[in-house]
């Protein structure tokens, strides 16, 4: 019996049983061959904690299948009956891909479309700084210097931008883009904008 480490325990929780779900249902869909669903699992979970390092493996939702795919392949040859359709059902077992499905995708496209939409209500120099520092990538010096502010006005603004949008994301889109705290109420007043954003 493997005595597993809690380092490989640990590495199993995190890396392979969120997976299980995916995996049985996955299963459920080929020829087992003798085998149920349980008994594949099983004996992939028994092989991953055998192993004697998990470093080399960069992905272990790939690897648990192709670890159940094994299972499937090896009982498949000890049977010493195997129907024309079994085998042909074989060569659909493939491991699934983690490419996102259409809902995935159009869900992603309306969250980037409301993030933008968000972006573009900041305020101007906010939504400059921002622009420039997270798209573009531009250093807080280089940010500067492009806009003719300081580094820190460029900080300031930074941080206004993240206040503000942090809020809205909070609110589901829907938090006003004002200034919510007593330093943003100072920052945006007129007074204070001539002193700290003069260009």
């Amino acid at each position: 019996m493997t005595v597993l480490s809690p380092q490989r325990v640990e590495w199993l929780a995190r890396w392979v049983l969120p997976h299980e779900a995916e995996l049985r249902t996955w299963l459920r869909r080929r020829p087992l061959v003798g085998l149920d669903v349980d008994d594949v699992v099983q004996e992939s979970y028994v092989i991953l904690a055998s192993l004697g390092s998990v470093d080399h493996i960069r992905n272990p939702r790939t690897y648990l299948f192709e670890v159940a795919k094994s299972v499937v392949l090896m009982a498949l040859r000890r049977s010493r009956v195997v129907s024309f359709s079994t085998l042909a059902d074989m060569e659909g077992l493939e491991v699934p891909c983690e490419a996102p499905g259409p809902e995935s995708i159009a869900a992603g496209r309306q969250e980037l479309s409301r993030l933008a939409a968000l972006i573009a209500a900041l305020p101007p120099k906010c939504r400059e700084v921002f622009m420039l520092r997270k798209v573009h990538e531009l250093s807080q010096r280089e940010v500067a210097r492009h806009m003719g502010i300081s580094e820190n006005t460029v900080e300031k603004h930074m941080g206004k931008a993240l206040r503000i949008l942090s809020n809205a994301i909070s609110y589901g889109g829907k938090a006003p883009i004002a200034a919510s705290d007593a330093h943003d109420r100072e920052f945006a007043r007129p007074e204070a904008q001539g002193n700290r954003f003069a260009n």
